[in-house]
């Protein structure tokens, strides 16, 4: 079913539920792509009323700027409200999982649990991204050539298409799946927004350099899954600060998935995140006084 949600400056965004239960709110990554959650409403619409919603400016929601991280953080909250809940869970992805942090770490009263999926962590200096970046070219293989010719001009929307599937093609851990996963999350092709890229992106670097999220994840009282791909071609350790300064925290990292874990551990995807929000939905550990903190773990 589809939401209708209007921003506090009255900005359009497109929302979908599905399911039914307690609201789970998924934020895509980015910034400026839009919601490839479909697979992940499937999975879990038997456990929670799952809410997608396009960011503002990208997909199907108005393009209506600025792009910041405060407005991103607005944004969601009229989505949580015009969902009608008091408080929600959300589960965010890569860029998503920063939002979905941020948005927890400012309203904590109006989230139960938060799920950090595939994120890049809270260090200011961003050490990961050179790894990243030679990982890329790496996992691109024989497809290398074509990204960089791509990537050094101005693209046509067909070939700018293109060049975000090669891109995302690496975002897998089996190659002889990889063209076909990130064709689907290009169908139907609805345009990056660049400006809004750019603008958040500079916003969380220098954010994270000014802000001490050590001291404010120390304090966020809310239980969190982090959940890693191991072969994520983003390196994992950059999570490592994020999941020492949580205090209620448990970590799942899937081998043989890599940035994307629903699409290449589906089944345990799934199962790992209902468990977690219906262990959570009870508060079982809170009354016991027990620790949630697990390290690194694969449930096959």
């Amino acid at each position: 079913m589809d939401l209708q949600v209007r921003a506090g400056d009255g900005c359009r965004l497109w929302a979908n539920s599905t399911g039914d239960g307690d609201t789970l709110v998924l934020c895509h990554g980015g910034p400026g792509l839009w919601d490839y959650f479909d697979g992940v409403a499937e999975l879990l619409c038997g456990t929670a009323r799952v809410v997608r919603w396009d960011q503002r400016g990208c997909g199907r929601s108005e393009r209506c700027g600025p792009y910041s991280v405060a407005r991103s953080i607005a944004d969601l909250d009229a989505v949580r409200e015009q969902s009608s809940v008091a408080r929600m869970a959300l589960l965010g992805h890569s860029w998503g999982a920063h939002l979905a942090l941020r948005y927890a770490i400012d309203h904590p009263d109006r989230v139960s649990h938060l799920i950090y999926v595939s994120g890049t962590g809270i260090d200011p200096e961003r050490g990961w991204h050179s790894h990243y970046e030679r990982n890329l070219r790496l996992r691109l293989g024989n497809r290398l050539g074509r990204w960089e010719a791509l990537s050094a001009r101005t693209r046509t929307p067909a070939e700018d298409r293109e060049w975000a599937v090669l891109q995302w093609s690496a975002d897998f851990a089996d190659d002889s799946g990889a063209l076909r996963h990130a064709e689907r999350m290009a169908t139907p092709w609805l345009g990056i927004n660049y400006d809004c890229n750019q603008a958040v992106n500079a916003e969380v670097k220098q954010e994270l350099r000014d802000i001490d999220f050590v001291l404010r994840c120390r304090g966020l009282d809310i239980p969190v899954l982090i959940v890693d791909g191991v072969e994520d071609i983003r390196p994992r350790w950059a999570v490592d600060s994020l999941y020492e300064a949580l205090p209620d925290v448990e970590r799942v990292s899937l081998a043989g998935a890599g940035h994307l874990p629903w699409v290449e551990r589906r089944d345990d995807f799934g199962r790992i995140v209902s468990r977690f929000l219906a262990d959570n939905r009870a508060d079982n550990r809170r009354a016991a006084g027990r620790q949630r903190r697990h390290g690194p773990a694969d449930p096959r």
